[in-house]
């Protein structure tokens, strides 16, 4: 199994569980529960793959369906364990938007394409399938806001174009830009960090 599936398998898996929570916060029937988890985990890759004009992974792929669902099962089985799920929630969307960020922009170093538009095809990849989450849980998505979200991934997409002059090999360039995409996430949220704002305080 190559890197790049077991990224893009994970992060299906984070995105998944992300979903998951963010239905049963807003109290959804089962059905509800998983088709967000479902949209939360491909709609930024089916985003991906329809600009690339490239097959659709999980179209052709049911690894992809067995493991949403599979993931989806498992969260709510277990949800009582997730006692904060608020925390839960951020946990989880922070790695999966870190492994989408690497997956789309591995996929666009595959198509020979330049370097910003790999980043701003991993950053898309990363957010999309949080903002259809949210969109239909009646929520503003992350990514509209102040807080600091594609720019982590963005941040995240340029180190790993830096790394790839070096003589890193390339699954620790993987895993460093992977790292920063969370590490700023993290840091963002607890020092309360984001983005300036147009509208005053008025």
């Amino acid at each position: 199994m190559s890197l790049y599936l077991v990224i893009d398998i994970l992060g299906t898996i984070a995105f998944a569980i992300s979903g998951v929570l963010t239905a049963m916060h807003k109290r959804l029937d089962l059905f509800g529960i998983f088709i967000i988890a479902f949209v939360t985990s491909v709609g930024g890759g089916t985003l991906r793959d329809l600009l690339l004009n490239t097959q659709i992974v999980w179209m052709h792929n049911m690894t992809y369906i067995y493991v949403i669902f599979s993931s989806a099962i498992v969260a709510i089985i277990f949800r009582k364990k997730l006692n904060y799920v608020r925390k839960s929630l951020f946990l989880f969307d922070t790695i999966g938007i870190a492994l989408y960020t690497i997956v789309g922009i591995e996929k666009g170093i595959q198509f020979g394409l330049h370097p910003i538009i790999c980043i701003s095809l991993g950053t898309m990849s990363a957010c999309f399938g949080g903002v259809i989450r949210d969109i239909l849980c009646n929520e503003i998505p992350i990514i509209f806001r102040k807080e600091i979200y594609a720019t982590a991934c963005i941040l995240g997409g340029i180190f790993y174009f830096l790394l790839s002059f070096t003589t890193l090999d390339t699954n620790w360039i993987v895993i460093i830009s992977g790292s920063v995409v969370i590490t700023v996430r993290l840091f963002a949220v607890k020092f309360k960090l984001s983005l300036p704002s147009v509208y005053s305080k008025d």
